[in-house]
């Protein structure tokens, strides 16, 4: 039977500097919901990269004394380390310098271009240089940019526009009737009253006044402006071709998923659409602006001051331990909050005390009482009944979060696992039983444990996989797929275990930051 495929992405990442620990939240959470597909079975196709054109790349290499293409390619190679380093498991890193993707953008404009959509004008507005975004006065906030609260300045520059207002009805209706399409409903809601029924203008596609992006084929003093470049990273790179698209394009496209963070779910449910319909090209199935990372609840940026590494963190915490705060901490659709003591907290709490305790207790407790075999599970009662119906209705629901982009829920489902295997140690005291010689109870109960255990790595292995994969190899077992955890009792009797050793060592919290401030 052929395979169900899944074409999941995020936005690309913009090579002006190296991407904080928000940015990197994006990827993590990608990973996840792409891991968790392929562990379902299906064809996934999981594409990442770095955008790489535009005036702020140009003003920033010229600092450095380097050139804008010197600039780029030691940024996406940092952006590249540190997605590496979190155990991204993206199939494409795509960069909109690739020379197949600029050669694919300049023929998309010609054909927009050759279509009537898009057409040669004078632009006059007020422009934000950091965001290479024009805006209207009515639509600065305090005087400044509404995206990122800078300086504007007033720029004019002859252009070339597409028709975004030709497209407008369209996209009201298309988004009315299909109310998946943009998630969560909130952004759905924002996007239609604020931006797209007030009316679109038609929008800027094209600059003269730098030089660094891909120039316009019939008109090379003109370079394709930033977002219409970036944009349609989505499916040069999986070969879309003007005249004759490929069937790596014919397999993959629509994208099931665009992941997004909210402040440029703009970009990608008006521009996007009206793009793609220019082309003849069918949408994607569905747009996620997913909130932010705060830290003590403000906006993480390098401008700020306030800028949080995932690599830093990684070295302090582990890979896993930050995987599990982010994907955790940030509910589906309100903002986050990072802060050391915070994650600290979150790390002992779940991480060290249910997950790793549990662990290191129950193998402990099979090398005590068994010998680390794997015993055989033979009288069963009551509250083994309860503690087997939460493990098995953890897959369910954990797959019905993951399918809501409730990642959060998700790993609370798995969580929940080890929550109950924990009160089913207090509720059975196997050192009681040990005790009273009843071992005939004690092996049903150490086997339920080991495989609620087993069962809950399964589940959690899309989010924190070095960490499941840890506890596979204590348990000694390669019953790992999701086929493994539909019915309870996989795991095999008489097998040997191997040595329990820590998932997570706590942390103490004012001796670490007490060092982390010195």
């Amino acid at each position: 039977m052929e395979k169900k495929k899944y074409y999941i992405s995020t936005a690309i990442a913009y090579t002006s500097g190296k991407p904080h620990i928000g940015n990197t939240y994006e990827i993590i959470l990608a990973d996840a919901i792409a891991r968790y597909k392929r562990a379902l079975g299906y064809d996934v196709y999981f594409q990442t990269g770095t955008d790489e054109h535009g005036e702020k790349i140009e003003l920033k290499a010229k600092e450095a004394g380097v050139t804008p293409q010197e600039y780029v390619d030691k940024v996406a190679a940092d952006i590249k380390r540190i997605w590496d380093k979190m155990n991204t498991s993206y199939d494409r890193f795509v960069r909109t310098t690739d020379k197949r993707h600029e050669e694919q953008v300049q023929k998309i404009f010609k054909k927009m271009y050759d279509k009537g959509d898009i057409y040669k004008g004078e632009y006059k507005g007020l422009y934000c240089t950091p965001c290479e975004s024009f805006w209207t006065e009515s639509q600065l906030v305090d005087g400044k940019c509404p995206d990122c609260g800078r300086e504007v300045s007033v720029a004019s520059e002859e252009a070339y526009f597409f028709k975004l207002s030709k497209y407008q009805d369209r996209l009201v209706e298309y988004i009315e009737s299909h109310p998946d399409f943009i998630q969560p409903e909130s952004r759905k809601n924002e996007m239609l009253n604020n931006f797209i029924k007030p009316g679109l203008q038609d929008l800027c596609v094209s600059r003269t006044s730098f030089k660094w992006g891909i120039p316009v084929t019939f008109d090379e003093k003109h370079v394709v402006y930033v977002w219409l470049d970036a944009l349609t990273n989505y499916i040069t790179n999986i070969g879309f071709d003007v005249d004759n698209p490929t069937e790596e394009f014919k397999k993959w496209w629509p994208a099931d998923l665009h992941l997004i963070g909210k402040d440029i779910i703009r970009f990608h449910t008006i521009y996007w659409p009206c793009f793609l319909w220019s082309l003849d090209v069918s949408l994607p199935h569905q747009v996620f602006g997913h909130p932010w990372l705060l830290t003590n609840n403000d906006k993480i940026g390098k401008s700020r001051g306030n800028a949080i590494y995932a690599d830093d963190l990684a070295d302090l915490f582990g890979v896993d331990a930050v995987r599990y705060y982010v994907l955790h901490e940030i509910p589906f659709a309100n903002d986050g909050n990072l802060t050391y003591d915070l994650l600290i907290e979150r790390y002992n709490s779940d991480l060290a005390n249910i997950l790793g305790n549990l662990v290191n207790r129950t193998i402990s407790m099979a090398k005590k009482y068994f010998e680390g075999i794997v015993p055989k599970a033979n009288a069963l009662e009551d509250v083994d009944n309860d503690l087997i119906n939460t493990v098995i209705n953890a897959y369910p629901k954990t797959t019905e979060a993951m399918d809501n982009l409730r990642i959060a829920d998700a790993i609370d489902n798995v969580f929940e696992i080890f929550r109950r295997s924990n009160k089913y140690i207090d509720e059975t005291t196997p050192w009681t039983l040990a005790k009273e010689g009843n071992i005939e109870r004690l092996s049903t109960v150490i086997y339920n444990l080991l495989e609620a255990i087993r069962i809950g790595a399964i589940l959690l292995h899309p989010f924190l996989p070095e960490t499941a994969e840890k506890i596979f190899a204590q348990l000694n077992t390669d019953l790992t797929d999701f086929a493994s955890i539909e019915t309870f009792g996989g795991l095999e009797s008489g097998k040997e275990l191997n040595d329990p050793t820590p998932l997570f060592v706590r942390i103490d919290k004012e001796k670490f930051l007490e060092e982390l401030a010195q």
